[in-house]
């Protein structure tokens, strides 16, 4: 070993070696060892942020998925795969296509134009042909529809008629459009206790989240040098943030979350910086189980490192800013359960958040808000390219064309709500999903709830080894419900609305009798058990979450991404066919 590092030591016998060697050779020589030091340096970096245990454990996985690739092509497994598979194709098609002799098509353009009464009554006729459980006014739905009333709807469809052409891409044409989003824009800061931040409107939550990505990771490329980005992601943040990291080409770094909290683990996340992060992400509050994590202490780690922190609240918009005014945000039982932790830009660290207007805050939809701490931060994620022969090119997000009639419609609906709405809406909503969680944790003994949401989001799981609580979820569906489906562990969540307000007795009530159901009586048929299975196994088979639940596991058999991504395919119809709309 000395011999070894005198002659590494020694110039001469590195100068000769190198004389005895043409150019190319030293090049390739060169270029090896640069391969193998960066190769290196990526390992190392990938198992600090995931671990000895996890850096094999997915190995293992991504080992096990190409042998059940590769299994799946077995004739006889292909037959009975596209078997069980067809059965959820049907079943989901009977629910969102239209069938019958009676459905009518429209393929082509018409001949003459059609009348407005036409084209009214063609509309209400489409409306009715899924049957009546296809009429989101029944109420009976998680999400979906964030109803503020049907004077609220009169409001905004009079600002969709004002700006029906308008378009903020021209802000001389139309300067009202302008200073509306100026005005929302300002109205959320302020919700979020920061006036003197900056932000603009998005077409929704995920186009804040992709531009958020966007900012960080060339403010990183330009602050910091750093070209190949990372973030560092929870398990339950949502599928947005993997969108955008595929877009934008940023590693991420999917941290797993507390069982019984629901919170983000701080220590694997503190373990996963390294100088390659640009941005951390916590959730106030997430969409799958409702929980909210960590984020002061997410802001003390931004904070100390230099880099990013956004905070979503998409989901918990125009609720989770209200629940300290409306007495609500130290939760119940001394804290111990649905207390609220700071979450906005008063704590130290936050640099961006993302709120969705278009929910609790009751705009059209289609309308977002992301917020950064300065107008420094967010002059990262605006395009502008001066070269174009059309002229200067500039827009301050995804799209370039924007509906100024949104714009319209949700400055309307913040001026008509006021606080003192969104603060009615806030206590009536959060204290239905409380009366659902407390009453499940209380009176329901085979379900449980997951974590602690202080907001209006309840997921549950099942405890009892007599229920699936997938069984559960079908069951609710076959009384009328519309409910969401989780996988990571198997859980059914509702998000309340002001449309749930009424029917939270029949949701009870309708859940005790599902329980009953599922344990007395399982189908094993239902869409939640065909897609989400009825065993809870191999979840990390999800191509790399871009299809999220990305599991088909029936009767202890997996069908991986391949075959999830036909049946979701469902949602994206081709109505080439003239007689029914070919999935």
């Amino acid at each position: 070993m000395s011999s070894v590092k005198l002659v590494l030591q020694d110039p001469v016998i590195i100068r000769d070696f190198l004389r005895t060697r043409t150019p190319f050779e030293t090049a390739k020589t060169a270029l090896f060892f640069y391969f193998v030091i960066t190769q290196s340096l990526k390992l190392c970096r990938h198992i600090q942020a995931r671990g000895i245990t996890d850096t094999l454990r997915d190995s293992w996985t991504w080992t096990a998925r190409q042998v059940l690739l590769l299994a799946l092509k077995v004739p006889s497994v292909q037959k009975e795969v596209q078997q069980q598979l067809n059965e959820a194709r049907v079943d989901i098609e009977g629910k969102l296509v239209p069938q019958g002799a009676d459905v009518s098509r429209h393929l082509v353009l018409p001949e003459e134009g059609k009348s407005m009464v036409w084209i009214i009554a063609e509309m209400e006729k489409m409306d009715g042909e899924l049957g009546p459980h296809a009429d989101w006014k029944h109420g009976k739905l998680s999400g979906a529809v964030y109803h503020g009333g049907e004077n609220l709807s009169k409001v905004i469809v009079a600002a969709f008629e004002r700006y029906t052409v308008s378009n903020p891409l021209h802000p001389d044409v139309f300067p009202a459009v302008r200073k509306m989003e100026a005005e929302i824009v300002s109205m959320c800061l302020r919700m979020y206790n920061h006036p003197d931040g900056a932000g603009t409107m998005t077409s929704g939550g995920t186009e804040s989240i992709v531009m958020a990505i966007k900012t960080y990771r060339d403010w990183a490329r330009e602050v910091k040098g750093i070209t190949e980005p990372e973030m560092i992601v929870p398990a339950t943040a949502h599928a947005a943030f993997d969108k955008g990291a595929a877009y934008m080409k940023v590693k991420v770094h999917l941290i797993p979350v507390d069982p019984v909290t629901r919170k983000v683990n701080i220590k694997r996340v503190r373990r996963a910086i390294n100088r390659n992060t640009i941005l951390l992400v916590g959730s106030a509050v997430n969409f799958p189980d409702g929980n909210q994590d960590d984020i002061v202490v997410l802001g003390e780690l931004a904070a100390k490192h230099n880099i990013g922190l956004h905070v979503d609240c998409c989901l918990g918009s125009f609720i989770v800013p209200f629940l300290e005014k409306a007495g609500l945000s130290d939760g119940e039982d001394g804290g111990a359960r649905y207390k609220l932790s700071p979450f906005d830009f008063r704590v130290r660290g936050v640099t961006s958040i993302s709120c969705d207007t278009h929910k609790y805050g009751f705009a059209p939809k289609g309308s977002s808000v992301i917020m950064y701490r300065d107008a420094a931060l967010r002059r990262h994620q605006y395009y502008v390219t001066p070269y174009w022969t059309g002229g200067v090119y500039a827009s301050p997000s995804l799209s370039g064309s924007r509906p100024g009639a949104l714009i319209a419609g949700t400055w309307a609906a913040m001026q008509y709500m006021g606080s003192d709405g969104y603060l009615k809406s806030c206590r009536e909503i959060v204290s239905c999903a409380r009366t659902i969680a407390n009453t499940i944790t209380n009176t329901i003994p085979e379900l449980y709830v997951l974590g602690s949401p202080p907001a209006s989001v309840v997921a549950f799981g099942s405890k009892s080894p007599d229920v699936d609580v997938h069984e559960v979820g079908d069951a609710m569906s076959k009384r009328g419900w519309h409910l969401n489906a989780l996988t990571g562990p198997a859980a059914v969540h509702i998000a309340c609305t002001r449309l749930t307000l009424p029917l939270v007795d029949t949701f009870i009530a309708d859940l005790r009798d599902s329980v009953q159901a599922a344990k007395l009586t399982p189908s094993g048929k239902g869409t939640m058990v065909r897609l989400y299975g009825m065993f809870q196994i191999l979840i990390n088979f999800k191509c790399g979450r871009v299809l999220r639940p990305g599991n088909y596991v029936h009767n202890s058999r997996v069908l991986l991404c391949p075959i999830i991504s036909s049946v979701l395919c469902l949602f994206f119809i081709d109505c080439s066919n003239h007689d029914r709309c070919v999935i």
